[in-house]
């Protein structure tokens, strides 16, 4: 392990921030663009979901056997990899010209950043100790993240009302080709790759093709019907496939996802609550975006820089927070206590969604949100406690398994609570759908905060043994 003080390994964080950075971004730069792309390549209302529920599929249902291809064939490897894919997809979203190119173009993207993600977080978690060191680098990687987020809807609608919807995808070219070039000079070379044992296909099938039916099910609910074959069946068929997933598991030589990782509490805890703050913070970004630009009539332009202040909050709350309430308080009462302001700050910013309203009257919840964005980098310090180094890997492919399926399923949800109780005929009818998804998100927090509260209390962010030295497992 390392001081993230050194010059190098300081560049080497600001690289790994960066590239999550990237990520974070891709789930957010498309919202404000999408009414652009609908119009262009001929998406219906409820297809166009899928813009941005192509890549969380495609990275949520890809993660696991991301991040057991890092712990098995070297992290450096497949940061580079996963870079690779990125720009490639990027360049193919920005050329598509009908709904399934642009949709398959992201699935890619979201295979890319299955890759990516974990690389990046394996590299953290090894680079840095637990405790202080490993703290103070998740916060800068959590201030990506977030500020990722929140500006990627900004960012989205300078490009898409400058240049054109196309340049929301364009633009992860030049990004991804600096972060490879950094890459070659900063992260230190990979050991042999350790492929003696494969990596478990059928599990990594089975769970992928699961994952995108139930969310695919949830998606298509509320246009085809929920007792469809493309709504109930799909779900149906979506959770029977997960269960076959977990009987392989059981069985397999060397597993996708080691089942003796979900006996660790702060892992599993930690899962939980990324899989309901992912699903209300993607309905967040939504009922956002369409207030903005189906009730006040902002433009794509405005519409991005309304996420401005949020940007700027969510920023300083991550970079400021993070390390000195980890050390203040522990991990279990940072983590309840920001969903708890991540849901109060979701009821104040329903509260003021009206057909009158302005944006000025959602800002107090704009704000508020935003300061809560510490919530973010203190899911993952869960996630990578008590985790030995060679399986962070594995561990953080499961954790942000939970992170993008949630946000898929929740988009699908919330949006779905929209549609079935609103009148899109007029504005008042707009925004009763998007106070019932308000409500249903806030709802969720307060019970992503319980699930937080459970965490022992002995969980500790101090430098153990097991961080001093690399452990080398079979």
């Amino acid at each position: 392990m390392t001081s993230p003080t050194q010059p190098r390994h300081a560049f080497t964080l600001v690289l790994l921030a960066f590239a999550q950075f990237i990520i974070a971004i891709d789930y957010n730069i498309v919202y404000v663009a999408l009414p652009g792309i609908g119009h262009d390549l001929g998406f219906s209302t409820q297809s166009l979901q899928w813009v941005v529920s192509a890549y969380a599929v495609g990275l949520g249902g890809l993660l696991l056997l991301g991040g057991r291809a890092v712990d098995r064939l070297g992290r450096r490897r497949l940061f580079m990899l996963g870079l690779t894919v990125y720009g490639a997809s990027s360049l193919l979203g920005g050329l598509a010209v009908a709904p399934g190119m642009l949709i398959g173009a992201r699935a890619i993207q979201g295979f890319g950043g299955a890759l990516l993600t974990p690389a990046t977080l394996a590299l953290i978690a090894t680079v840095f100790a637990e405790g202080p060191q490993r703290n103070r680098a998740m916060a800068v990687w959590g201030t990506a993240g977030g500020a990722g987020l929140a500006a990627g809807s900004l960012l989205g609608g300078v490009l898409a009302d400058t240049l054109g919807w196309q340049w929301v995808f364009f633009v992860n070219i030049p990004l991804t080709a600096v972060a490879a070039l950094a890459a070659q000079r900063l992260l230190p070379a990979d050991p042999s790759p350790r492929i003696r044992d494969g990596f478990d296909l059928p599990g990594a099938l089975v769970a992928t093709l699961g994952a995108s039916l139930l969310v695919f099910g949830l998606a298509s609910g509320p246009e085809a019907g929920w007792t469809s074959p493309h709504g109930a069946g799909a779900i149906a068929a979506g959770a029977g496939l997960l269960t076959l997933f977990v009987l392989i598991e059981r069985r397999a030589r060397d597993p996708l996802m080691p089942l003796q990782l979900l006996r660790i509490r702060s892992l599993t805890t930690a899962m939980a609550v990324m899989f309901i703050f992912m699903g209300t913070l993607s309905g967040q970004y939504y009922v956002f975006t369409v207030y903005l630009q189906n009730v006040l009539g902002f433009d794509a332009l405005h519409a991005g820089l309304a996420f401005l202040p949020l940007t700027l909050i969510a920023i300083v709350s991550t970079e400021r927070l993070v390390a000195p309430l980890l050390q203040r308080w522990g991990l279990r009462t940072t983590l309840w206590v920001g969903l708890l302001v991540n849901a109060i700050g979701m009821l104040a910013f329903t509260a003021a969604i009206s057909a009158g309203s302005s944006y000025w009257a959602l800002l107090p919840g704009i704000v508020i949100w935003g300061a809560g964005s510490f919530t973010y980098a203190t899911m993952f310090v869960a996630a990578a406690t008590d985790i030995v180094p060679a399986q962070q890997g594995i561990a953080s492919g499961l954790a942000n398994t939970t992170l993008q399926i949630g946000g898929a399923v929740g988009l699908a949800v919330l949006v779905a609570v929209t549609n079935t109780t609103s009148d899109p005929e007029t504005a008042e009818g707009i925004t009763a759908g998007l106070r019932a998804a308000g409500w249903t998100a806030a709802a969720a927090l307060l019970c992503a905060a319980a699930i937080a509260a459970t965490l022992e209390p002995s969980v500790s962010v101090a430098p153990t043994h097991s961080d001093q030295h690399e452990h080398v497992q079979p």
